[in-house]
Formats: C-alpha cells, structure tokens, sequence
C-alpha cells in the first residue's frame, strides 16, 4: 500500500513539473493564458531593455538583482529600429487573442497596446524620425536636456553600489551628447531643420549647462546632495569625496567638450535653420504627421479644423467669465487680457525677486496642498499616501522648462512625487495664480491621479503608468475646475480668476497648436494671440509657444480631455439622476487607470448600464 501510494505521488509530481513547465513555457515563451500576462510580459521586456525607465519606477535599483543604475540606453536610428521590431513582435503576439471573447477589462488592455504599438509604428513612414522625438536636440525636451535632468532628478541614491552607479553613467554621458548632435545631424540632412528660435534657445541653454566650473556642475552637486540624503552606512566622507572629484573631472574633460562640439554643429545648421517657417507642416510628409499627432496625443480622430474652432469657441466663453470677475473687481478699462496682465504686475500679489522669495513661492505650493488635502476625503473613495514634496526646477534647465511639470514616485517609495515650479522669474507667479497650479500638478491633479494609477490592483502593470495625455493632462484640468466646485476659491475671486486664466491658457493652446502647425501662423503670430487672450507674461507664451513647436499636437490633450471628463460626468448625472454619486464618477476615472478618451467613455457607458440594472 505504502508502495502504491509513493507511486501515486511520483506521478502526481510529474505531472505537475510537466504540467507548471508547460504554464512557465506559456507564460514567459509562447502565448500566455491570458492578456494580462502577455501585458506584463510585454511590459517586463520593455523595461529590462531600457535602464532608465527602470531607474525611475525605482524597484530593484541598489539591490542585488540591479545590473542597469550604471547604463543608459542607447540613442538614435538603432534605437528607434529596434523599438519598431519590438512593437511589431508584441503586435504579433496581441493578435492571437480574440478580442471578441475577451471580458471588458481585458478587452481595455487589448484596445490599449493595440493603440500604443500602432501610434509607435506610424513612425516607421518617415525616415528622420528619431527615438529622441521629432527633434534630437530642442530648448525643453531635447536630448542635451533630458540626461541632465534624469541624472540630477530622477536615478536615486540609495547605498555605495548606486553611488557608484550614478558615476558609471556621467561617464557614459558625453558619448550619449555626441549620439544626440549625430542624430540631429542625420535629420539635418533629411530636412528637418530647427527653426531658428528653437536653435538659439537651445544653444542659450547649452550655454548655461556649460557656464559652471566642473565642481559647482549640477552633476557634481546634486550627487553631494543625494549622498547625504541617503545617509547610507556603507558611503564615508573619503568615497563621497572621491565620487564627486571623479564626476567634477568627467563633466570637465569630457561633458563640456561634448556640449562644444554639439554647439558647433548647431552653429553649422544656422544658415538653414534662418530659413525655416515655425510649423511641423514645413517637413517631409509634415501635413500627415501632424494630423497623426493630434489622435495621438488627444485619443480622438479631431481634425486640426475641429480642435481650432474647439479653442476659439472656448476662449470667447472663458472670455466672458473673467470679465465678469474683473468687473466686479472694479476692473473696467482695457481688454481681459490686459486688465489681467495689469493685476499680473501688481507688487501687492508678487514676491520678492531673490532667493528668500523663490522660497516663499515654494513654501506658500506647500501650504496650499496641505489646505485641500483637508478637503479630498469628501469627493474621493481613495486617497493616496504617496508623498509629495515641492521642488524647484532646477537653475541649469529652467530657462527652456514650463512653468510647472510633475515627476511620479518611484514604486519602492524611494523617490517621492515631486511638484516642480519653475522660479526663473517670480513675476511670472502672482499669489492669485498659485492655487490653480498648485491643484493641477499636486491634488486633486497630477499627483492624485498618477499615485493612484501605480498603486492600482489586479490590472497589467501598463494600466499603472500614465500613457495617454489626453487622459493625465485632461484630469490635471478638471481637477483644477472640481477645486473651485469643492470651495476652494470662495471668497476668493482672484484666485477664481487665476483658475479662468489657467483654462483660457490651455483653451488658446488649441488656437496656436493648430495655428503653427496646420494653419500656417508664426512664432511671432502664436505669441502675440496667447499674450493677447491670456494676460499672460510673455516670456512665460514665448516659452509655451516654443514648446508647442518641438511638441506638435501634445498641447491640445490638456483641454480636449477636460472637456470629454466633464461631458462624461454630465452624461452619467443626467442619466442616473438620484444614483449618480461623484464619488463613484472619480472612482471610474480613476481606478481603472490611464485609458484613451474612447476607452473611458465605455467605461462610464459601463457604469451608468450596472447602475441601472442595480435599479
């Protein structure tokens, strides 16, 4: 008997090595039992190819298991080619599922990377695109911006391995600089020439990078710093000092002359670039490439047309609302623009132009957040822990920044989410304004929405990250809207009146986007409507204006998906009446994580039809 039964277990020990080699086989090799583990495998393989996306979610950076806090991924035509090959393997293995027979939230998933790898796959018909953007090298989002700003603010030091890590990767910096000047003359030679403005500004920038001795570099700081945040046993005074003088030296005898050559070949490119008008549709094949940024970034199939009217229509109404507000402020001469940009230069609302003013900004975003984190409990079902902190936007960058962006936590909770204000001209923050920026990029906004999507359940690690910005930047702007409704601004009608100037900012945005790129308008055209609708300072529009001629179509996300949330919230409180519970609404948006506007509508149809049933 106990023969038999040891027979009985050496079977059922087979079978089950056979039957978990073959799921482990399914799994990892051939097709995964379901979309979710396809999703994640996809994922997995897509991070583990690029360090710095794994550097930034933060899991196993100082551990044993970290082989790539001291690499950087490559950069320029082999890059983009490979992840052409990758989006066409995974696009492969997404079309053995049959959608039809997929549940709806698997049916999400699908809709999702087959929308992801076929936007990434568009790129394939224009042989200067590049695995650095539309431009190699651009005043905000450049390949000669981007590394410095990874390194000081986003690899993280947590022990002596990421330490020493950080320094492996400043070594691998100037080679990166250099792949960035060749790719940009690659696209030089194919015709995509930056406009003269986006030259200047990108060499004024260099220019900065380059100002510092070596040892005062924000490379070289910013590595002092990070050391003594960490507080970590294994990191003494002699190897931080060591650290520091071997980064000091790399930023001196290789960054900076890799930023010299960069800058020569951009002077080498002025005469061209004198020559270029300010829109994407001066490229090859420009016309269909901006029509393809406008679905990309909004997730809509909105023509150019549609999203200019869409803004002018906007304007006029957002328009009237400050008048009013200006009214009976006692306001009354001149345009809204005018009487705003008036108040704008009020030294009753400005602080100080020095450091102890910089930091009264950023002291006053604190309190601000800590003031309607009081408030959230009674408009969401969730609320997250995430930390936040309020940062400035680092001196070396903030020249070519936006006036505000957020960076995500890392998931191990190594790095907190970080609200970034730009501080390059305090005139540019009157105290009336900081309300509405602070609730677009803090709470209920960016932060909100973001650490909710990475501390998500039981969804593929994809639907965790924000992809769609019509989806995150549409929140950030309806958060700024549910603020006022949650009585943030009562009794305050100049705040109200920094929240109208916010949305008539992202409203104009779909006037100039589409006026640079598909209508023809210049740089100086651009400027002059923003500035002219908006009151808004203009150094901040020319900033703004530049932004949106390196980034085609990525402007209009903010307000075409403001306005879906809202419609969609009106459509379930019409339909459901009695039922409709906002705190339920915020829990559909939020807790299914980022979508495409056309996913999110079927989420809310989905919603309202369980409602009803429930009935």
């Amino acid at each position: 008997m106990i023969r038999g039964l040891f027979r009985v277990l050496r079977w059922l020990l087979l079978v089950a090595i056979v039957v978990g080699g073959y799921a482990g086989y399914r799994i990892v090799w051939g097709t995964p039992f379901t979309i979710t583990q396809l999703a994640d495998r996809q994922a997995i393989g897509f991070l583990f190819d690029t360090p710095e996306l794994l550097t930034a979610i933060g899991l196993i950076d100082g551990t044993m298991l970290d082989y790539h806090s001291g690499k950087l991924s490559d950069y320029g035509v082999a890059e983009r080619d490979r992840n052409y090959l990758r989006a066409e393997s995974n696009l492969a293995e997404l079309k053995a599922f049959d959608r039809a027979s997929l549940g709806l939230q698997d049916q999400i998933t699908y809709d999702i990377l087959m929308f992801q790898y076929g936007r990434l796959l568009d790129g394939k018909q224009y042989e200067w695109s590049s695995s650095g953007g539309l431009y190699a090298i651009s005043p905000m989002w450049g390949g000669q911006v981007g590394i410095i700003n990874f390194m000081t603010q986003t690899h993280t030091i947590k022990n002596r391995l990421t330490a020493e890590n950080y320094v492996k990767r400043v070594a691998q910096v100037a080679a990166r600089l250099d792949k960035v000047t060749a790719e940009s003359q690659r696209q030089f030679k194919l015709g995509v020439i930056l406009p003269i403005s986006l030259l200047d500004k990108s060499l004024a920038i260099i220019k900065d990078t380059v100002a510092p001795k070596p040892a005062e570099h924000p490379l070289v700081v910013t590595l002092g710093e990070k050391i003594d945040t960490a507080k970590a046993s294994d990191i003494d005074a002699a190897l931080k000092k060591s650290l520091m003088d071997e980064t000091a030296r790399l930023v001196g005898s290789e960054i900076y002359p890799a930023y010299a050559r960069m800058t020569a070949a951009l002077e080498a490119m002025r005469p061209e670039s004198e020559k270029q008008t300010d829109g994407v549709d001066r490229l090859p094949g420009g016309k269909k490439y901006y029509a393809e940024a406008l679905q990309r970034n909004t997730t809509t199939d909105y023509t150019a047309d549609q999203i200019h009217q869409l803004g002018l229509d906007e304007v006029a109404r957002i328009t009237r609302e400050m008048d009013a507000i200006l009214v009976s402020q006692g306001l009354t001469k001149g345009t809204v623009a005018e009487r705003t940009a008036q108040l704008g230069e009020d030294p009753r609302f400005l602080f100080p132009d020095n450091d102890d003013g910089r930091a009264q900004i950023l002291a006053e975003y604190d309190r601000l957040l800590k003031e309607v984190s009081k408030v959230v409990p009674d408009y969401f079902a969730t609320i997250p822990t995430t930390p936040l902190e309020v940062r400035r936007v680092p001196p070396a960058s903030e020249k070519g920044s936006a006036g505000a962006y957020y960076n995500g936590a890392a998931l191990d909770g190594s790095r907190p989410g970080v609200f970034y204000a730009n501080l390059r001209d305090p005139k540019e923050t009157p105290k009336w304004s900081m309300k509405t920026l602070a609730y677009h990029e803090g709470i209920p906004g960016h932060h909100f929405q973001i650490a909710i999507g990475q501390n998500l359940k039981g969804l593929p690690f994809i639907r965790q990250q924000t992809l769609f910005t019509s989806y995150a930047e549409g929140w950030a702007l309806y958060a700024e809207l549910l603020a006022k409704e949650m009585g943030m601004y009562k009794d305050d009608p100049l705040g109200d009146l920094g929240r109208l100037q916010a949305e008539i900012f992202r409203a104009a945005r779909l006037v100039v986007d589409t006026g640079l790129h598909a209508k023809g308008w210049t740089r100086e055209q651009a400027i002059d409507y923003m500035a002219g609708a908006t009151g808004m300072a203009v150094t901040d529009v020319t900033t703004e204006i530049e932004r949106y001629m390196a980034m085609p179509g990525q402007a209009c996300a903010y307000k075409v998906g403001q306005l879906k949330i809202v419609a969609l919230r009106e459509k379930a409180r019409q339909a459901l009446g009695n039922r409709f519970d906002l705190k339920t609404f915020h829990k559909v948006v939020l807790e299914n994580g980022a979508v495409p506007l056309t996913v999110l509508e079927r989420l809310i149809d989905d919603w309202i039809a369980r409602e009803k049933a429930a009935a």
